[in-house]
């Protein structure tokens, strides 16, 4: 793949992560001052880190599209990964905290609303992004983890040293994952264990062609959260896996494979989030349906006399 190929690619995928995301942060404010739910919060926070990691990435469309004799200076080249890698951490934690939130909401649901009071929420949105500044501008802090023989390529792997790509993934990533991995089977244990009562309680009786009851809400977050997971996994992990591969084998040139095809994986899971929180929730489905009648009749007036009452059943 060319560097201009390349480049075509990153502009199309940044421009589909900004529209896609935008829809969705507008949609997500709309419920937020309607409902004033925190998990709604959480989701608005990983929309907007999504739209960054579009927005961050067209600084590098500019030097694919100028060719491999384009020379960038290291200090900036070093504040511009640190600025791609920051929204794409705090997308990372912030679908962690998403996780943990549907965790608390059906384990605790009485006390719920108590724990996730208003200052509590503005820590939990704040904590994820205050991590991802620091762990990636943390070569701008400590210069010995800048690559000391920077040749003017500007590539995450050719301006900074393998101790902090070591550092970044093994202390901050795979250990808040296995802690993600573990409150996603306590939601699968919880469920299973929701779906048994249920059929326990069904009517004696109740025709088998019949179902016994309809997915409760907590099933369907359950969903959400499992799709989001099986997406996350498959977009990020190829990419972590095979870094660390690269760390440990300084022979394997593995920087082509990982720049220009595994991390373009892992930004798809970008566009993935809002796609997925679109299309299982309802009430962001409905909101963003919505926006799109209002649009429609804005333009087009006589539209409106078609509409039917039960359209607007849900504002």
């Amino acid at each position: 793949m060319g560097s201009v190929a390349f480049g075509v690619i990153l502009a199309l995928l940044a421009s589909l992560i900004m529209l896609v995301n935008c829809v969705a942060v507008i949609a997500l404010v709309r419920l937020v001052w309607k409902n004033h739910c925190p998990g709604l919060c959480f989701v608005l926070s990983l929309a907007i880190s999504d739209y960054f990691v579009g927005f961050t990435i067209t600084g590098l469309v500019n030097e694919e599209l100028s060719g491999p004799e384009y020379q960038t200076p290291q200090q900036y080249c070093v504040l511009k990964m640190a600025s791609i890698t920051c929204p794409s951490a705090a997308s990372i934690f912030t679908v962690i905290l998403v996780t943990f939130d549907r965790y608390l909401a059906i384990t605790h649901p009485f006390r719920y609303f108590r724990i996730m009071c208003g200052p509590v929420v503005v820590i939990c949105i704040g904590g994820p992004w205050l991590l991802a500044c620091l762990i990636s501008f943390l070569p701008v802090m400590v210069h010995s983890f800048q690559e000391k023989n920077y040749q003017g390529l500007c590539t995450f792997f050719a301006v900074f040293q393998p101790t902090y790509t070591l550092v970044v993934f093994c202390v901050s990533f795979f250990p808040v994952f296995f802690v993600f991995l573990y409150f996603h089977c306590r939601l699968l244990q919880i469920a299973s264990l929701h779906i048994q009562h249920i059929r326990e309680l069904a009517p004696v009786g109740l025709p088998d062609a019949c179902p016994t009851s309809q997915p409760s809400s907590d099933t369907k977050a359950l969903r959400t959260v499992a799709i989001l997971v099986g997406c996350f996994a498959f977009s990020w992990s190829p990419f972590f896996v095979v870094s660390i591969v690269q760390i440990a084998c300084q022979r394997c040139y593995l920087h082509r494979l990982l720049e220009h095809y595994l991390w373009v994986l892992g930004v798809c899971n970008s566009l993935a989030n809002p796609l997925i929180y679109g299309y299982w929730q309802k009430e962001v489905r409905l909101e963003i349906y919505q926006m799109c009648l209002v649009d429609k009749i804005a333009c087009f007036p006589p539209f409106a006399k078609r509409l039917h009452p039960d359209d607007f059943l849900f504002v």
